[in-house]
């Protein structure tokens, strides 16, 4: 087929003078090489981890839409301590969108490459919010017949993601979880994962109308962090369970120490050796999100066999290897419409994901919500 001489690809920049722009921006048509392939992008989701190189710290309560269509263009502005922090990618110009789905239009000479031509793949590239991409073949995951790009737009970030961290509980000889904003997308991945697998994971959600969902999925264990019962509710479950680990989406605030007290009480319930120490049982907590921002605040009454991290999936992957993340993969094509099915509220054009209107409702984050961009749409 006969591809455009250029594309239009979203752009993300914050200016020396302090100012975020994000507008779409004309790209030549790539010729791919040996192993490589050029996606036609079909459908890219909005993940939160996607909203970070997006804005940045931008004051997004100020941002404001000039233009129509493909001169549609989003600004707002940036406070002071986000310069500093944001020094790094000033005035650099970068590509978004983490993962999403297309047809193959063009492939290169290698096998890998010509083998992927015309099929519909999920593709983890970066870049994706624009209407091409050229990535590795390696890259691509052909989906299975009857699949859609809508149904394969959301493979890799929250399905690995969530599988992943099943994986490091295994790899760091963990029995059991515990997982925080758990009625999100990936929460409710994760709670059909462990049913399935027999994995017992303790889930901790903010509103009643939450927990109340992940009932009605059969979950087992769900603790009300508003409520007064909280640490109580919290460390019964992680008793019944013996979770020694935990991934928190929040990053800021007391919820990491809490879990960890929580963890460190359930601990002295078991009958054992009485150590000044606390706990013998190495107890973890890890960082993967950051919907909270304000400083992570640990309060230390857990003894000394604990730890608090960072954990991001491209960084296991790359310490797991690819046996593993090949596995990982086959499983999430295999049950893309059932354990990994993604539910959208909105699907949106490349121009209207910079619309502020539309910006403050996919960014508020809220559970249950999830956008879905559609490049091929008229911008």
């Amino acid at each position: 087929m006969s591809l455009p001489a250029t594309y239009l690809q979203m752009i993300s920049t914050v200016t020396g003078d302090g100012e975020l722009r994000m507008e779409l921006v004309e790209q030549k048509m790539p010729t791919p090489k040996p192993g490589q392939v050029v996606v036609k992008v079909e459908a890219t989701p909005i993940n939160p981890s996607d909203l970070g190189v997006m804005f940045g710290w931008a004051n997004l309560a100020e941002a404001k839409s000039s233009g129509l269509g493909k001169s549609t263009t989003l600004t707002a502005p940036v406070p002071a301590q986000g310069m500093r922090v944001m020094k790094a990618r000033i005035d650099q110009p970068l590509p978004v969108g983490n993962e999403g789905a297309g047809t193959v239009v063009a492939a290169g000479l290698e096998k890998i490459a010509q083998e992927l031509m015309g099929r519909l793949v999920a593709v983890m590239g970066g870049g994706m919010y624009g209407q091409y991409r050229c990535v590795d073949a390696a890259m691509c995951m052909p989906l299975l017949p009857g699949d859609t790009a809508k149904d394969g737009a959301s493979s890799f970030v929250n399905p690995l993601t969530a599988l992943s961290m099943i994986e490091t509980m295994r790899m760091e000889g963990h029995t059991a979880l515990v997982h925080t904003a758990a009625a999100s997308n990936l929460g409710q991945m994760l709670n059909r994962i462990c049913q399935a697998d027999g994995v017992e994971l303790v889930n901790i959600v903010r509103k009643p109308e939450q927990a109340k969902l992940l009932k009605d999925m059969g979950a087992k264990y769900i603790v009300d962090s508003s409520t007064d019962t909280f640490l109580a509710d919290l460390t019964d479950a992680v008793h019944a369970t013996g979770a020694t680990l935990a991934f928190d989406a929040t990053g800021g605030g007391t919820l990491a120490s809490t879990i960890l007290s929580a963890m460190e009480g359930a601990a002295a319930r078991t009958p054992g050796a009485y150590s000044i120490y606390g706990s013998i049982k190495h107890k973890q907590v890890y960082l993967y999100g950051g919907l909270d921002t304000s400083a992570t605040v640990l309060t230390r009454g857990y003894g000394m066999a604990w730890g608090v991290g960072g954990w991001l999936l491209p960084n296991f992957l790359a310490k797991a290897g690819n046996e593993v993340a090949n596995r990982l993969r086959t499983r999430v094509a295999s049950e893309l419409k059932t354990t990994f099915a993604s539910h959208y509220t909105d699907e949106i054009s490349l121009s209207e994901a910079l619309k502020a209107d539309i910006v403050a409702r996919y960014n508020a984050k809220t559970t249950g919500e999830k956008f879905l961009v559609c490049p091929q749409l008229d911008v």
